[in-house]
């Protein structure tokens, strides 16, 4: 029986992105072989429609990038999210990266200019508080090594 591993979904190639696109990444062919995946949106899942706003955390404030406070819609997501990790059995979580939701140690600062700053998103925070490892898509070969 394969691990259960938590991912986003728009690793895998769902159209969630906030602009309605996603961010395949192709090692996630390699994760399917080696580990039972349960996709998830964060942002999906707490209500937001696709497309909708960029959105960036400030301080514990999510903000769309015209200033709307999309706080409650993120909390709402990452306790579905979490729901949805503990259902699953899942230990470990393969994320996106910088994301308000999904990036874990490093997001974008909330100036919405590119520019990261140390932080984790709403989901990612929630679930490593409950003991869920986090790995961001550039550290997907450290789940894939021998």
């Amino acid at each position: 029986m394969k691990e259960k591993l938590l991912i986003s979904a728009c690793l895998l190639g769902r159209n969630c992105k906030y602009n309605g696109g996603s961010n395949y990444t192709p090692l996630v062919e390699e994760l399917k072989e080696r580990y039972d995946l349960v996709p998830v949106c964060p942002e999906c899942l707490g209500g937001l429609p696709i497309p909708h706003e960029p959105s960036e955390r400030v301080g514990d404030k999510v903000l769309s990038k015209t200033g709307a406070d999309v706080t409650a819609a993120f909390q709402r997501g990452a306790e579905r999210t979490l729901s949805i990790a503990r259902e699953a059995g899942v230990q470990r979580a393969v994320l996106k990266e910088r994301s308000p939701s999904c990036g874990c140690g490093s997001i974008y600062d909330g100036t919405f200019t590119g520019t990261v700053a140390p932080g984790s998103g709403v989901a990612a925070e929630l679930l490593l508080a409950d003991g869920i490892e986090i790995f961001g898509e550039s550290r997907i070969g450290e789940l894939l090594a021998p």
